[in-house]
């Protein structure tokens, strides 16, 4: 039998982020889209930018300001099968984190970016 992603790690900025069950990782890169004309399809492609969305546990040592970053920094996706995706264009596309009482006190991150690297 072949492993399938189980775990996934964030690292943003050089900081490690434990990440619950349900995070996920949209890879982007060229998109095709169909085009109708008569009785044919044909197809346009576009861009489509990445998507990472985590809910993080909000630890005693973590403070919002390291984590809430206004800017572009690096952003690496570890995969327990060995994938890893990197972007330098990463930024912080969500609302600004709500900390929640009760279960870890997860909150809920995304980050836009263009194509990462593949690493395996």
């Amino acid at each position: 039998m072949a492993q399938v992603v189980g775990i996934i790690d964030i690292i943003w900025n050089g900081r490690y982020l434990a990440c619950e069950k349900g995070s996920s990782a949209r890879i982007g890169g060229i998109r095709n889209n169909a085009v109708t004309h008569g009785r044919k399809v044909s197809r346009a492609q576009e861009f489509q930018g990445s998507e990472v969305k985590a809910k993080v546990p909000f630890e005693a040592d973590m403070k919002i300001s390291d984590i809430w970053l206004v800017g572009e920094y690096e952003l690496q996706v570890k995969c327990d099968t060995g994938q890893t995706y990197v972007w330098d264009d990463a930024f912080l596309s969500s609302d600004r984190p709500t900390i929640t009482e009760g279960e870890g006190g997860a909150i809920e991150l995304t980050w836009s970016a263009g194509s990462p690297e593949e690493i395996i």
